[in-house]
């Protein structure tokens, strides 16, 4: 007899589509994304983590109005993924082991699945594939919440503890810039 297969896994999908306005109000220069981090980019950083994780992955860099459209323009462009882990671009400290966790807590009966660090919910969130057209007809800047807020009420969301303070670590200000340079080199020794 031979085995089952493995199920397919979710695509990643990285958001660059905002505008890094808050990182310019805040006193940065240029946008947050291409700012240097430890000798490469904010999204060299996320990409590369991305890519270390072995899952598909599709990147949306096209302006849309707000999160919620780029995330219902990245799910339509991949309507045959087999789910979608929802990832701002702007978290260059995440673990591609946290992402393959998230997409393993996606193989089970639950819809979504949301990483915790000490407490606090981050990034990347995992949807199973029955939540396309929900995601697809996203729009606006609440991004995906108003999805995960209906799935949590019904009781279909895996929370997944991870050692990771890369998922609530994202880069809105030039003080968080120097926050994720720091933790970067702590990393590294």
């Amino acid at each position: 007899m031979t085995p089952a297969a493995e199920p397919p896994p979710p695509t990643v999908i990285v958001l660059a589509s905002g505008r890094g306005e808050r990182f310019r109000a805040a006193g940065g220069s240029g946008h947050k994304l291409q700012a240097a981090l430890a000798g490469a980019t904010v999204l060299d950083h996320t990409l590369a983590a991305v890519r270390a994780s072995g899952l598909p992955w599709h990147l949306e860099d096209v302006g849309h109005p707000g999160m919620g459209d780029s995330i219902a323009a990245a799910v339509r462009a991949t309507p045959g993924a087999a789910g979608w882990l929802i990832l701002p671009a702007d978290l260059p400290l995440v673990q591609p082991a946290t992402l393959q966790a998230v997409a393993s807590a996606l193989a089970g009966s639950v819809q979504a699945a949301q990483p915790h660090y000490r407490g606090q919910r981050g990034h990347p969130v995992g949807f199973a594939a029955g939540c396309f057209d929900a995601l697809s007809l996203l729009s606006g800047n609440q991004g995906a919440a108003p999805v995960l807020r209906a799935l949590r009420e019904a009781r279909q969301v895996a929370d997944i503890e991870v050692d990771d303070i890369g998922i609530v670590t994202d880069i809105d200000t030039p003080e968080e810039l120097a926050r994720a340079e720091a933790l970067m080199k702590a990393r590294l020794g």
